[in-house]
């Protein structure tokens, strides 16, 4: 797997602060990768404040993110399909996406198809902050000899017969 890898953040608003405090748990780890965030976790992110010890002892805050995340369209509004399509791109390899199972969303499909998919392209796919850690940590990540297999049902799919 790549060293620098392109990461997806998106939240339901029920569930924001929750991803927010694990992008700020994982700041060191997640400053190293490209982020890319629909909406207002985005913007949530790229805000993040996070305090750090100077040279001189004294704590400063830190805003490790400013200027570093691609926001797209909120979720609602189209931003689901954009990262959608940038995991059918092949731009995407891994997709943390803090989702609220239990409430139906008005853009429940789009949520669903996000979630379809992440599970068909074979990308790293967390919904919940462990497995989220657990991606993150993972010894594979920065491992040059792993590959990520696309599933042949995808180029068997494209070449199927039409009658």
């Amino acid at each position: 797997m790549k060293e620098i890898l392109n990461i997806a953040l998106v939240a339901h608003d029920s569930r924001k602060k929750e991803l927010i405090d694990w992008v700020r748990y994982n700041s060191s780890l997640l400053s190293k990768h490209n982020l890319y965030a629909t909406g207002t976790t985005g913007k949530l992110i790229s805000e993040l404040a996070i305090a750090t010890e100077g040279e001189d002892g004294k704590e400063t805050l830190a805003t490790p993110f400013k200027g570093k995340v691609t926001r797209l369209l909120s979720g609602p509004l189209g931003g689901d399909q954009q990262i959608g399509a940038m995991i059918a791109e092949g731009k995407i390899d891994m997709l943390i996406f803090f989702c609220d199972n239990l409430a139906v969303q008005g853009h429940q499909n789009d949520v669903s198809a996000l979630s379809r998919l992440a599970s068909l392209y074979n990308i790293a796919y967390a919904t919940d902050r462990t497995t989220a850690d657990m991606l993150l940590t993972s010894t594979l990540l920065g491992d040059e000899t792993y590959q990520r297999i696309i599933p042949d049902c995808i180029q068997k799919y494209a070449e199927r017969k039409l009658q």
